[in-house]
């Protein structure tokens, strides 16, 4: 949860200070984490991802969060960035689920209720709200992760098929960078942070949190990504010197507990 804190803090640090453009943030970060997964998937099998067919929805949707989550955090604080981005992606889970048959108790409707409460609240205007823009763009990147864990369940070697959509997403990301050249802008201290995401927070995270699924059982290891707001939270406070505000506090409270109710009885897969 650290290492998946760590992508908003340093996302937010670099394009919010102007350090890196958020389209060679992108660029930077789904290199770097395809690196580090390739060089895990060298360590574990003895060869490289086999860049093998890939469901092409997969790749639109991880490649829809990534630039998204980038271009959010140039107008959104990191605490809202990810309450948003982790709601929008339960949320979206959730309703698959439902289309999909499942059906929920009244425990997990009152949570969902209270979840939603939370989300609304959050962007609704006021001194305290995220940007509308920034939000809009966050939460359709939560969906589309949502979406692409959805994509991604069944997957027969987890890291060689997230290494494999990572490469397919560098096209792509290239060719969004290309048509924001107007805005490029790089530093040594942003390419730091950028190849920080995708190598440590991103690879590293992604590996670190598969690991944790061996031993945690489904439901607990779904649960425990909900600190992961809390922390990007403290982590803006700390290091961004970002307010707790009574607004953010309230709607974490909510969303968090609602997430919580609704998980209590169900799976879900892990949130960036």
């Amino acid at each position: 949860m650290l290492c998946f804190a760590a992508n908003s803090l340093l996302c937010r640090l670099a394009v919010a200070s102007g350090q890196i453009d958020p389209g060679t943030f992108t660029t930077t970060r789904v290199l770097s984490a395809a690196i580090m997964l390739s060089l895990v998937v060298w360590f574990e099998r003895g060869r490289f991802p086999s860049l093998a067919p890939t469901n092409p929805f997969s790749v639109v949707a991880l490649f829809t969060y990534l630039v998204l989550f980038s271009f959010a955090y140039m107008r959104v604080d990191a605490g809202s960035g990810a309450l948003i981005v982790i709601g929008a992606t339960q949320f979206c889970m959730f309703g698959v689920a439902f289309w999909e048959g499942e059906r929920f108790k009244p425990m997990q409707w009152a949570g969902l209720i209270l979840a939603l409460f939370g989300f609304i609240f959050l962007v609704l205007p006021g001194a305290h709200a995220p940007d509308p823009f920034g939000a809009l763009l966050m939460a359709i990147a939560g969906a589309a992760f949502g979406g692409f864990s959805l994509l991604a369940r069944g997957a027969g070697h987890p890291v060689e098929a997230n290494a494999n959509v990572l490469l397919y997403c560098l096209l792509p990301a290239v060719a969004a960078n290309l048509l924001g050249m107007h805005e490029f802008k790089i530093t040594p201290l942003g390419l730091a942070f950028a190849t920080a995401s995708g190598a440590v927070a991103t690879g590293f995270g992604y590996v670190a949190w598969y690991l944790a699924l061996r031993e945690l059982p489904a439901a607990r290891a779904a649960t425990v990504q909900l600190s992961m707001p809390a922390l990007v939270a403290l982590g803006g406070a700390a290091f961004l010197s970002e307010p707790l505000t009574g607004r953010l506090l309230i709607t974490s409270a909510a969303m968090l507990i609602g997430i919580a109710l609704v998980l209590g009885q169900r799976v879900a897969l892990p949130a960036r």
